[in-house]
């Protein structure tokens, strides 16, 4: 499995773990590709590790199916000028796995800078070698209530009418991203 990892283009290899964890091959594949994704760094190839039903969720949103989550990963290209990991590591290699991340991004246009330190879980299905849910949980917790619910949901039927998802492996390469 190391060659799929090239093979996809996966440009994060270095995958830091805590003391007393261990990833299989596929594992860090998925850790690898996950954050390849939050750097702004996505492809097709990387999106087909993914089941189409899967579903992403973090703060702003819940984003349930292909049609939905993969705008979110091409949307941090169009929103952000800069993405910087400023540090992960691994914290355990379940199902999900779980990783520690924190990253910098500065908004297009107006320079804003933000730092986000969340938990990433990534869940699995060990069948189909499939990333079946990513939850990125900023300070460690998803919002619990109705309206902050109901305002990611529309994030995830909204960001998909603004940000186009390319159609081959030639538009994405266009794009930079291979």
């Amino acid at each position: 499995m190391a060659s799929a990892g090239s093979d996809l283009g996966i440009e994060n290899t270095n995958i830091r773990t805590a003391t007393g964890v261990t990833l299989d091959e596929q594992q860090k594949t998925f850790v690898g590709v996950v954050l390849d994704l939050f750097a702004g760094r996505p492809s097709l190839k990387k999106l087909a590790l993914w089941d189409d039903n899967a579903v992403f969720e973090d703060n702003i949103t819940i984003a349930t199916g292909r049609k939905q989550f993969e705008p979110q990963w091409y949307g941090l290209q169009t929103a952000f000028s800069e993405i910087e990991r400023l540090h992960h590591e691994v914290v355990s290699a379940g199902n999900p796995i779980g990783m520690d991340l924190k990253t910098r991004y500065v908004t297009k246009g107006i320079s804003k800078e933000q730092t986000i330190e969340s938990r990433v879980n990534i869940f699995y299905d060990k069948d189909t070698n499939k990333i079946t849910k990513v939850q990125d949980k900023w300070g460690g917790e998803l919002p619990d209530s109705s309206f902050k619910n109901a305002m990611r949901n529309l994030n995830s039927v909204s960001v998909p009418k603004m940000v186009s998802v390319p159609k081959n492996d030639e538009e994405d390469a266009k794009r930079g991203n291979q």
